[in-house]
């Protein structure tokens, strides 16, 4: 506790001989971050110039890597400055803000898969009604759901949980997550129980809608053309592959923070730092590649680069 200014931190204890590679560890992530910058800006910066991708599908691509850029920068820029700090803390407020963003950007992205999963079985199953049922306002409301209503789920914990008293001031982690409610002095049962129901409510729900609505468009794919066929493996398997990523990286946040106790800390300083850099750069790679359209305007502009 700072008494001057008021102010509680919480150390965070979850890094491994920062003394020793600080300068490495800083290294790796400010390249991992830029990198991150770079292809997820690139990726969107083509979807705003280009006409021909100003369709739901792309403009939920670019939704989805600006969520990824707005995630990154919620974490990046406070654990590159801790590597080079003598002490890793966080005032508890910011940790809270930090909790609030994590968590919101991260089941925001579920429902952006959603979105897409959505716009690619209207296409696919009912092209005809497409134009009528993906006009410029469902996507634009679709989009704002996305992020105001993991926020709205979010605040309620985090509301509660800033007002109660803290027993610790060490958080066995890089940065500020579920984990953090063994800081508290309440039991948090309660607490644990709406997590539970928010899991289900904005990720397990939407999962199981993508999983529904991409078995409809195979099944229907199967019995149509060729074309037909050739347009849904196309589009549908970069979302499939981000899906099956993104799924596989937050079900491995959760058990790494309710495991935490019993992993040694340098393999749970590792897996951290897995889950910080694989997603955000898996996306921009799997749309730039696997889309072709996308990949078209990639390889225009990294022309026009070389040439200059």
């Amino acid at each position: 506790m700072d008494a001057g200014l008021n102010v509680t931190y919480i150390t965070l204890d979850g890094h491994v001989e920062v003394h020793r590679y600080r300068y490495l560890y800083f290294v790796i992530m400010l390249t991992a971050y830029i990198l991150i910058i770079c292809c997820n800006a690139t990726i969107a910066y083509l979807i705003v110039i280009h006409s021909d991708l100003h369709e739901p599908m792309y403009i939920f691509i670019a939704a989805l890597l600006i969520n990824s850029i707005l995630f990154s920068t919620n974490l990046y820029p406070k654990l590159l400055i801790d590597f080079l700090s003598e002490k890793q803390v966080i005032s508890y407020q910011a940790c809270v803000f930090q909790v609030f963003i994590f968590y919101t950007l991260s089941f925001a992205e579920f429902l952006l898969l959603a979105a897409m999963s959505y716009d690619r079985y209207v296409s696919i199953c009912k092209p005809l009604q497409y134009p009528m049922i993906m006009r410029k306002t469902t996507v634009n409301i679709l989009l704002a759901l996305a992020w105001l209503v993991p926020a709205c789920h979010i605040m309620v914990p985090v509301v509660v949980v800033s007002r109660n008293e803290l027993c610790r001031f060490s958080l066995k982690g890089i940065f500020c997550n579920n984990s953090g409610y063994d800081v508290f002095c309440a039991n948090f049962t309660a607490m644990f129980i709406f997590g539970v129901v928010i899991l289900f409510d904005i990720a397990i729900f939407p999962m199981l809608f993508i999983i529904f609505t991409y078995t409809r468009i195979f099944i229907v794919a199967q019995r149509s053309c060729g074309e037909v066929r050739r347009k849904a493996a196309q589009t549908c398997l970069p979302h499939l592959l981000v899906l099956i990523n993104y799924s596989c990286l937050v079900g491995y946040d959760i058990i790494l923070a309710r495991l935490e106790s019993d992993v040694p800390k340098i393999a749970h300083f590792i897996m951290t730092l897995q889950i910080l850099i694989y997603n955000p750069l898996f996306n921009p790679i799997i749309y730039g590649l696997k889309l072709q359209k996308i990949s078209k305007h990639l390889k225009k502009l990294l022309s026009l680069a070389e040439m200059n």
